[in-house]
C-alpha cells in the first residue's frame, strides 16, 4: 500500500484543511492513546477533518469515536493548534492542513479500531514523544505535558 502523503510540492495547487484532533489521557495524567497506521507506518494522534456546520470539539470526539471505538471521553479544553503541509499524490494537490487538538480523558482501556489502523497502545507520555514521527505530534504532546503539569501545579495540596 502507497503513501497516503509525500514532501510539499512548491508547483502544485494547494487547498486548506481544518481538523480537529484529541491527545486522549487514561484518568488524570496518562498515559495517552496512540494509533498505528497501517499505510504510512506511523504512530499518531486520533483526528480527522471537521464536517461543515460542525464545531471543533464534536469532530475531535467523532473521530475518537470513529478511529478508537472510544464513546466515553470527556474533553478538557483545547491545548494545541498546528499546521503543516504535505502533497497528497491521490489528488495531484498540496494540502495545507489545520489541526486544533483538545485534551480528552477516558477510563476506558479497550479499543476497537478502524481498519486503517492495525494496533492502538496506551503509553506514557514520553514514551509518545518518542513514538511520533512528525515534529507537529511532538508539539501536540509537548503541550499535553504542560497542561498536565499545570493542572498538578493548580491542585489542591492534600493535608498530612
Amino acid at each position: 500500500m502507497g503513501a497516503r502523503s509525500e514532501p510539499y510540492r512548491p508547483e502544485a495547487p494547494i487547498v486548506p484543511e481544518l481538523s480537529a484532533g484529541v491527545v486522549i489521557i487514561r484518568g488524570r495524567v496518562g498515559p495517552v492513546f496512540l494509533l498505528h497506521e497501517i499505510a504510512e507506518d506511523r504512530w499518531s494522534l486520533p483526528k480527522g477533518h471537521v464536517d461543515p456546520g460542525e464545531s471543533l470539539a464534536s469532530a475531535g470526539l467523532r473521530e475518537v469515536r470513529e478511529e478508537t471505538g472510544f464513546g466515553r471521553v470527556t474533553l478538557d479544553g483545547e491545548i494545541c493548534e498546528v499546521s503543516y503541509r504535505f502533497f497528497h499524490p491521490k489528488r495531484a494537490t498540496n494540502v495545507h492542513k489545520t489541526v486544533v487538538y483538545f485534551l480528552g480523558r477516558t477510563e476506558e482501556t479497550e479499543a476497537h479500531l478502524e481498519p486503517i489502523f492495525d494496533r492502538g497502545e496506551w503509553v506514557p507520555l514520553e514514551e509518545a514523544e518518542r513514538r511520533v514521527r512528525f515534529g507537529s505530534d511532538r508539539t501536540v504532546l509537548e503541550a499535553a505535558r504542560a497542561r498536565l503539569a499545570s493542572d498538578a501545579a493548580k491542585a489542591p495540596k492534600k493535608k498530612k
